[in-house]
């Protein structure tokens, strides 16, 4: 784990924080679809995506989940650290995307380099100003993009995310993510393949323009 880590966060943090990452943090593997964090759970540590791709959903009093965004290598969640700092329960789920490795680290450590180390504390802060962008383009699509606009607008963002044109998803699955319904996601589909803009395959979609 030591050298996985001075690998991954050695250009970010000081020697300090490295050393007690390696001493302090928790490192799980997960596979695809496996929950990470749900709503409601107590959170005593952060996440620092070492590979992989997560998630974040928020539930609607029907149970419907919304994609608020997506958490790459390098990141963290600005969620989970307001949850740990006022010791509340997680607002959110986290699912992963494709299999992941997540360091954990202890809530006390993140105060504690917070308060004292300048590298960890510039790195929260441009996690909250990142997640916080994110958090508004989200509400600018649900509120000014028609449903087609936002359909396109996730599966561009889907191919980018994976690097690859081919996505491995359900029409079902981009319903949910969408909180829309599957009929709905599958007749835009259509209509973007008659566009030439994709194609359909079983459980499969191949992205031609993005």
């Amino acid at each position: 784990m030591k050298n996985l880590i001075e690998q991954k966060f050695g250009y970010l943090f000081n020697d300090i924080i490295i050393k007690e990452l390696i001493e302090f943090g928790t490192l799980k593997k997960y596979n695809q679809h496996d929950i990470i964090m749900d709503i409601d759970q107590e959170l005593h540590a952060v996440p620092l995506i070492i590979s992989g791709t997560v998630k974040i959903l928020r539930e609607d009093e029907s149970e419907k989940e919304l994609l608020l965004y997506f958490l790459e290598e390098g990141d963290t969640c600005a969620m989970s650290l307001t949850c740990c700092l006022k010791k509340a329960k997680s607002k959110i789920r986290a699912v992963a995307e494709k299999d992941a490795e997540i360091l954990f680290v202890p809530a006390h450590k993140m105060q504690e380099w917070f308060n004292t180390q300048a590298s960890w504390r510039n790195f929260i802060l441009e996690s909250y100003q990142v997640r916080f962008n994110e958090m508004l383009e989200t509400i600018d699509t649900l509120a000014f993009l028609k449903m087609d606009e936002r359909l396109e607008k996730y599966l561009s963002d889907k191919v980018k995310i994976k690097g690859d044109t081919i996505l491995t998803i359900t029409h079902q699955e981009i319903s949910e993510d969408l909180n829309t319904s599957r009929v709905v996601v599958s007749r835009l589909l259509k209509k973007l393949e008659n566009e030439s803009v994709i194609k359909l395959y079983r459980n499969k979609i191949e992205v031609l323009k993005f």
